[in-house]
C-alpha cells in the first residue's frame, strides 16, 4: 500500500480551509513566484553547473556503456531545458546502442528524439523517426500518439482532425497496454480521457494518486500541479485552479525549466483577469525561456497572447490619457476658482474686522442684557416645571374621569337592560304560575319553585354579563392583572371562560368596589372568603403586597412618564 508523505498530509488540511484564506495564500504565490523569477538566472545556473560535471565525465569515459549512460543523463538534464542539446544526446544515444548492438535501446531513444520533435512542432521529422523504429514499445506508441494529438490540434480540416484524433485513440490504447500503470504518461492518459468525458470525479481520484507519490517541487510536480489546474478549471473552482497554476509554475522556475508551459497558461489567466502588468512580465519571461528552450509551437502560442497584452495595454493607456486629460481640465478650473476665492476671502477678511470691532462693542452692550434674562429664564424654568407637572397631573385627572364616566356609561347602560329583562323574566315567570294556579297544578308549582337551577342559572347570565362588559372596557386586564403575580401564581383560564371568581373580585376593585362585604354581596360568597382571597392573591404578589391593590386600580391608566417626573 502506497504511503502519503508529510507534505501530503499538510496539504490536505490546508485544501479543507475556506476559499477566503486559499485567496490569501494565492496572492503570497504570486508574490513568492515574482521573487523566484528574479532568482531563476542562480537556477539555471546550478543546472549548468551539473551538465558541466556531466560533460567531463563525459569526456574521461573510456566504454560505449558508460557514454551511453552519461549521454542518456544528459539527455534527462536537458529536455526541460534546451530541446536541440537533449535531442543531439538522444542521437548520440541511438549511435553507441547500436554500436553496442543493443537495438531495443536504440528505438527507445529514437522514440523520444521523435517525442522531442513533436513537443517541439517537428511533427514531419517526429512522423519520418517513428516510420524507421523496429522495436514498438509503450514509448513508441506514446511518441506516435502525441504526434497524432498535436496535429489534430492544430489542423485546420475537419476531415483531418478526425483522421488524427482516431489514429491518436489506437496508439494510446497499445500505449495503455504495453506500459505500467503507475508511468506518468498512463496516469496522464487515463486522468485526460476521464476529464474529457465530464468524469470529474473519477479524473480528480487519479490526480490525487499521482500527486501523492510525487515530490514537491520536484520537475514532475509541475506536471501533476498543471493537470490539477485542469481538474478544477472543469469544476469552474477559480480560485483553486489559479493556485494550481500558479503552483506548477512555481516549480518550473526553481528546477531551471526553459520549457515554460505553465507559465504561460498563467500569463494568459491573469489577462483575461485583468492584471496586465504580471501577465505582461510572465509571458516576457516565458518568452526568453522558449527562445532558450528552441520550441517553435510555445514560440507559437506566446505571440498572439503577446499581441493581445499589447493590444490591452493600448486600450488601458488611451483610458489613462483621456482620464488625465479630463483630470487637467478640472484642476485647471479648480485653480481658476482658487484664485477667485483668494481674492474673495480677502476682502470678506477686511469687512469681517471691521465687524469684529463693531461686535465688541455689541457685545459689551449684551453682556449686562444677558445677565439679566439669565435670572428671568431661570425663574422661568421653574415656573414652567411646576406647569408641567400641574398639567401631566390635570391630563392624568381628565383620563380617569373619562374613564370613569365611560365605565358609568357602559354599567348604566348593561344596569337598565337588564332590569328590562329580569321585568320581562318575572313577568313570564307570574304568567307561568298564575297558570299553574288556575290548573290546579300544585306538585309542578312546587317542583318549579323549589329548585335552584332558575337563581343558578339567572347569576350565570348576570356573571356573563358583568364580564362582558368589564373586559369589554379593560380588554387587557387579564393579561396586566397575571403581569403583577409571581409567574408560578397566575391565572390560566379555562376554555370559553372569561373570568374567575378571583379576576372578578378584583374587577370590582378595579371599579372602585373595594369592601369585601359589598365585593360578597354580589358575587354570593361570605365575607371572610373573599378576604381569604384578597390575601392569597396579595401573597403572591410580585414586590410589595401592600401595593398590589392600589396597582390594580391604575389598570387601564396610562403610565407617567419618567421624564416629566424628572422635569
Amino acid at each position: 500500500m502506497k504511503t502519503i508523505r508529510p507534505w501530503m498530509a499538510s496539504l490536505c488540511c490546508f485544501l479543507c480551509f475556506p476559499l477566503g484564506v486559499l485567496a490569501q495564500n494565492l496572492d503570497s504565490l504570486y508574490r513568492c513566484l515574482d521573487r523566484e523569477i528574479v532568482l531563476f538566472p542562480q537556477y539555471v545556473a546550478r543546472h549548468g553547473q551539473v551538465v558541466v560535471q556531466l560533460q567531463e565525465k563525459l569526456k574521461k569515459a573510456t566504454d560505449d556503456a558508460t557514454r551511453y549512460e552519461l549521454n542518456y543523463q544528459l539527455y534527462e538534464k536537458y529536455f526541460p531545458f534546451k530541446n536541440d542539446s537533449a535531442i543531439f544526446y538522444l542521437r548520440n544515444c541511438v549511435q553507441l546502442a547500436r554500436q553496442m548492438g543493443q537495438s531495443e535501446k536504440a528505438d527507445l531513444c529514437s522514440s523520444l528524439m521523435a517525442l522531442r520533435c513533436s513537443n517541439t512542432g517537428m511533427y514531419d521529422e517526429a512522423l519520418n523517426i517513428l516510420s524507421d523504429i523496429k522495436t514498438h514499445s509503450g514509448t513508441y506508441y506514446r511518441a506516435y500518439a502525441h504526434v497524432y494529438n498535436e496535429l489534430a490540434y492544430y489542423t485546420h480540416l475537419d476531415e483531418m482532425r478526425e483522421k488524427y484524433r482516431q489514429k491518436a485513440d489506437n496508439y494510446e490504447q497499445l500505449m495503455l497496454n504495453a506500459l505500467p500503470k503507475d508511468d506518468d504518461a498512463v496516469m496522464l492518459t487515463r486522468e485526460m480521457k476521464l476529464l474529457n468525458s465530464q468524469q470529474l470525479k473519477e479524473s480528480m481520484k487519479i490526480n490525487d494518486e499521482w500527486l501523492a507519490t510525487t515530490e514537491r517541487g520536484s520537475h514532475r510536480y509541475a506536471l501533476v500541479a498543471l493537470y490539477r489546474y485542469l481538474e478544477f478549471m472543469a469544476q469552474k473552482d477559480s480560485t483553486q485552479m489559479m493556485y494550481w497554476l500558479a503552483e506548477s509554475a512555481l516549480s518550473d522556475v526553481r528546477n531551471g525549466v526553459m520549457d515554460q508551459g505553465s507559465m504561460w497558461e498563467l500569463a494568459n489567466q491573469l489577462m483575461l483577469q485583468g492584471d496586465l502588468d504580471r501577465s505582461y512580465r510572465y509571458i516576457n519571461f516565458t518568452s526568453k525561456c522558449a527562445n532558450t528552450y528552441g520550441s517553435r509551437q510555445r514560440s507559437w502560442q506566446i505571440a498572439p497572447l503577446l499581441s493581445n497584452i499589447a493590444s490591452d495595454y493600448k486600450t488601458a493607456n488611451e483610458r489613462a490619457m483621456s482620464r488625465l486629460r479630463q483630470l487637467l481640465m478640472v484642476i485647471s478650473v479648480l485653480a481658476l476658482c482658487l484664485v477667485a476665492l483668494v481674492f474673495y476671502v480677502n476682502s470678506q477678511r477686511k469687512r469681517l474686522s471691521v465687524a469684529q470691532k463693531q461686535l465688541k462693542v455689541s457685545n459689551s452692550r449684551l453682556a449686562h442684557s444677558n445677565n439679566m434674562l439669565e435670572s428671568a429664564n431661570d425663574q422661568m424654568k421653574a415656573t414652567n416645571a411646576e406647569l408641567s407637572e400641574a398639567n401631566l397631573q390635570l391630563s392624568m385627572l381628565n383620563v380617569q374621569l373619562n374613564e370613569s364616566n365611560r365605565v358609568k356609561e357602559e354599567y348604566v347602560g348593561r344596569f337598565l337592560r337588564l332590569c328590562s329583562l329580569y321585568i320581562d323574566k318575572m313577568d313570564n315567570f307570574r304568567k307561568r304560575v298564575n297558570k299553574m294556579v288556575k290548573n290546579h297544578e300544585y306538585e309542578d308549582l312546587y317542583q318549579a319553585t323549589r329548585s335552584q337551577e332558575f337563581k343558578d342559572k339567572e347569576l350565570e347570565e348576570l356573571y356573563e354579563s358583568f364580564d362582558a362588559a368589564f373586559l369589554h372596557l379593560f380588554p387587557n386586564f387579564v393579561e396586566s392583572f397575571n403581569g403583577l403575580l409571581i409567574p408560578e401564581e397566575r391565572i390560566t383560564l379555562q376554555k370559553n371562560e372569561r373570568m374567575n371568581t378571583v379576576l372578578r373580585i378584583f374587577a370590582l376593585i378595579r371599579l372602585g368596589v373595594d369592601d369585601s362585604s359589598k365585593i360578597a354581596e354580589f358575587l354570593h360568597y361570605s365575607v371572610n372568603t373573599i378576604y381569604n382571597y384578597r390575601a392569597r392573591v396579595k401573597n403572591s404578589a410580585i414586590g410589595n403586597r401592600e401595593d398590589f391593590e392600589r396597582k390594580v386600580r391604575e389598570i387601564g391608566y396610562p403610565k407617567k412618564n419618567e421624564n416629566d417626573k424628572n422635569n
